[in-house]
């Protein structure tokens, strides 16, 4: 047991509370407030206000800023919209109008086909009278030739005049032209 206590050797003089330093600590603790109280609290507070304030303005820009951000978002997003349906009408008026196009061009190629085989058929027409004209006129003058030269004389025109009229009658030209005379 010869443990000692500090109490024991000697250091009981910095357990023991004494009136005269307690005196001096509050003293010296009581200027170093005012001091601190007139010229640094003051200042501390006034920055810490100041920060305050610093952060709250900042805060009230980054609202202001993220609201305006929205709304540009937005309006962003609106045009975008906007324009999308708006290329989306150009591109169906675009189809709509060469869709007209094809079709007009198809109407002027089927009219203008239809007028190339009208003519083709009116030259057909005028040609196939014109040598049905011919061979009329070849047969009269055969038919005349042989009947001169089977009677041996040449015959009056009234004659002439019936026995064409009699050759071609007989004669079937409705297969040539389509069926008229």
């Amino acid at each position: 047991m010869q443990s000692l206590t500090l109490a024991e050797a000697g250091g009981a003089g910095l357990i023991q509370p004494e009136l005269g330093l307690s005196l001096w600590t509050l003293l010296t603790f009581l200027i170093v407030l005012f001091i601190l109280k007139k010229y640094a609290f003051g200042r501390i507070a006034g920055l810490l206000d100041e920060r305050r304030e610093a952060v709250r303005a900042n805060l009230a820009a980054a609202e202001g800023s993220r609201e305006e951000a929205e709304s540009l978002l937005e309006e962003y997003k609106a045009q975008l919209a906007a324009s999308k349906h708006e290329a989306t009408e150009i591109l169906d008026r675009a189809r709509a109008t060469a869709a007209e196009q094809q079709r007009q061009l198809v109407e002027e190629i089927a009219a203008e086909r239809e007028r190339g085989i009208a003519a083709a058929q009116q030259a057909i027409a005028a040609e196939t009278q014109q040598s049905l004209d011919r061979i009329k006129l070849e047969i009269a003058d055969l038919t005349l030739l042989a009947t001169e030269k089977v009677l041996g004389h040449a015959l009056d025109e009234k004659e002439q005049k019936r026995l064409v009229e009699e050759a071609l009658a007989g004669v079937d030209f409705s297969a040539l032209h389509g069926g008229s005379n």
